[in-house]
């Protein structure tokens, strides 16, 4: 018996087929051509008579958007099991993909995976166990069995949590992406605005004595000392105060 990989294979298995020869599989797929002991995997050859039918198992580990996370081997007359899928015909030929049995796989979404089958292997003899592997049943005198693995999650670069600044206090205003003309920038313990640094300074035409400003005439506006605005408008309360009282 062969020795098979103790290493788990780097990528999940994405599809699972049936080819009528292992030289006509599609581009990516390995075909399971060899039982683990070196025969012949053909898993319709008939015992009693010499057929010119051929199948065999193959899978591909190509980066799909769904992997494979488990696999039956189901009598042809058998109620589908729920959730999978039927391996009905040969990629190459579409003929018939099997005979009595019937091949079936469950697929998920890589993202939502946490387990996926990564190696699929075809022993001889159902007295041997291959460790880490699970069988899932024979199709002709032929034991299919298959490893699972965990399947990685890779995360986007805005599904990477960003490390909260402790220095900052709690009530630090937070960005704003909706204003960027206000937001604010922290630093520290201080915040900064969008107006920090801009100087300000009074325009050199108003520099000189304030009774000169107060004659200055702005598109109409007169400008008016503190103790003119007061004595114009000031209010002193006392009907206010006398319905109070």
């Amino acid at each position: 018996m062969s020795e098979v990989s103790s290493q788990l294979p780097a990528d999940p298995i994405s599809a699972v087929g049936v080819v009528t020869s292992p030289n006509k599989a599609p581009d990516g797929y390995c075909v399971v051509a060899q039982t683990t002991d070196g025969s012949d995997a053909d898993l319709w050859k008939d015992a009693l008579f010499k057929s010119k039918v051929n199948r065999y198992l193959c899978f591909t580990r190509k980066t799909e958007p769904d992997v494979v996370v488990d696999m039956k081997v189901t009598d042809i007359k058998e109620a589908l099991p729920e959730g999978f899928t039927p391996v009905p015909e040969t990629l190459d030929t579409k003929e018939t993909a099997m005979r009595k049995r019937r091949l079936c796989v469950r697929m998920s979404p890589r993202t939502a995976a946490q387990t996926a089958v990564y190696d699929i292997q075809i022993i001889a003899k159902s007295k041997y166990h291959l460790v880490d592997y699970t069988c899932i049943g024979e199709i002709n005198n032929l034991g299919i069995w298959y490893r699972t693995g965990d399947v990685p999650q890779h995360r986007s670069s805005q599904e990477t949590p960003v490390a909260a600044n402790t220095d900052v206090p709690s009530n630090t205003a937070r960005k704003t992406m909706s204003r960027p003309d206000f937001e604010h920038q922290c630093s520290g313990g201080y915040t900064k605005t969008a107006l920090d640094d801009v100087p300000f300074a009074v325009s050199e035409q108003f520099h000189g004595d304030a009774k000169q400003i107060q004659q200055v005439n702005l598109m109409g506006i007169t400008i008016k000392s503190l103790a003119e605005i007061e004595e114009e408008f000031h209010y002193n309360f006392i009907t206010e105060l006398s319905i109070a009282l």
